[in-house]
């Protein structure tokens, strides 16, 4: 594609003069502007993919994939073995949840209560997993499991006695009243995910009908996957088994959440690139610049048989070698950067003592990040047009140089 002479020619373009010393300025500029540019791209889009891929994967964790609600039908049993004789490698369990009230020396807060089986599959590997501190085997009647952000904020421990109430009222001489029950805490868990550490209580299915005033014809049918992504297919199936249920998905549940998620992430991209292109500017300047000083050696070279092709050619390839060799060592950097991004963050965060990316508005204890190749291949490619578009603008204008008049006056 280039010859040795192109070659040549590029390449003291690249090694100026002391008396050149601004277009070696220039020349540094635009390798750093382009090579930040670079790696603050990579670095945003592997946070924000770890960011969706970390909080998807807490999503998927602590919430069924797909629920099935009675809407005023009750989930009969045919009905669940036709699910499991239609779909392979499902968890099925009944279930049902509600907000209440958690209530211990004279503190209160508002929490939901969510009925579960612990010696369902599914349920006893997410206590076996995440349980801190308690046993698992004392999970029955009358006892519950608590998140560790909740125990922490009521101070309580394995062992500790609590009232929680519900939104269901009872009758009594004076009058209708929330119905409460007491309980033991069995143990306390940590899933990571601060919002549902705080906010969330697991019950016995038993308890949590009686504290609800329910009966076993209210639950909820929920059902797991083998692969979640494929919710949405499943639950269009199932609605065909029978139409009288109400059915939604975790991405249902989740949909304006991860489409804010993909706008921002798309935006930031958008707005990130700007610092490329800005520094693309760099390298129109700087051959710009060069091509004026470079007006009679260009003109000598005319005359020695160099054709105005391979000419342009030479000094795109000086505008393009340092947009190439900036778009590699910013890839690099931001491959570095992205894999130590949690090691930068706590030690900005010792140094200038700032709470850096607070779990209690993140809802994650450490900032994710998630390299994509995919990501990576794009923003090498934009980075690369960029730069020989930067580089062949000015290179064009030597077609329109005249040859005698560079040399007239020498």
């Amino acid at each position: 594609m280039f010859t040795k002479v192109e070659r040549l020619i590029s390449s003291r373009n690249l090694r100026p003069k002391k008396k050149e010393g601004f277009l070696k300025t220039i020349s540094i500029f635009s390798f750093l502007g382009i090579m930040l540019g670079v790696a603050i791209l990579i670095i945003v889009m592997s946070v924000m993919n770890g960011f969706k891929t970390d909080l998807t994967n807490k999503i998927l964790g602590l919430n069924p994939h797909v629920v099935v609600q009675p809407n005023g039908f009750a989930i009969g049993n045919n009905y669940i073995q036709k699910i499991k004789k239609n779909f392979k490698d499902i968890s099925v369990s009944k279930t049902y949840s509600g907000e209440g009230i958690i209530i211990i020396n004279e503190k209160a807060k508002g929490v939901i209560f969510k009925g579960v089986n612990s010696k369902e599959k599914k349920m006893r590997e997410f206590l076996v997993k995440n349980t801190v501190s308690g046993d698992i085997e004392k999970f029955k009647r009358n006892n519950i499991f608590l998140g560790s952000e909740l125990a922490f904020n009521l101070n309580l421990n394995p062992g500790d006695k609590i009232n929680l109430m519900s939104s269901a009222f009872v009758s009594t001489p004076l009058g209708n009243l929330p119905k409460q029950e007491n309980f033991n805490v069995a143990g306390i868990f940590n899933t990571g995910f601060v919002e549902f550490d705080q906010n969330v209580i697991f019950l016995t299915t038993e308890d949590v009908l009686s504290i609800f005033d329910k009966k076993i014809e209210d639950q909820n049918l929920e059902i797991y996957l083998k692969d979640p992504l494929r919710a949405n297919v499943v639950k269009n199936k199932i609605e065909k088994i029978n139409q009288n249920y109400f059915i939604y998905t975790w991405s249902d549940l989740n949909k304006s959440f991860f489409s804010a998620l993909k706008i921002e992430r798309n935006v930031m991209f958008i707005i990130l690139t700007l610092i490329i292109i800005v520094a693309a500017f760099n390298i129109i300047s700087g051959l710009t610049i060069l091509i004026k000083n470079k007006t009679k050696e260009i003109a000598i070279l005319k005359t020695l048989g160099l054709n105005n092709s391979s000419i342009k050619k030479s000094f795109f390839l000086t505008g393009f070698t340092i947009g190439f060799f900036a778009t590699i060592s910013g890839i690099i950097l931001g491959i570095i950067f992205s894999y130590n991004i949690e090691k930068v963050r706590m030690f900005l965060s010792t140094v200038f003592n700032l709470e850096i990316f607070p779990s209690d508005i993140y809802f994650l204890e450490k900032l994710p990040s998630e390299i994509s190749l995919y990501s990576i291949l794009i923003i090498s490619i934009l980075s690369l047009l960029v730069s020989a578009l930067a580089s062949y603008i000015p290179a064009r204008q030597i077609s329109k140089m005249k040859t005698f008049r560079a040399l007239k006056y020498d």
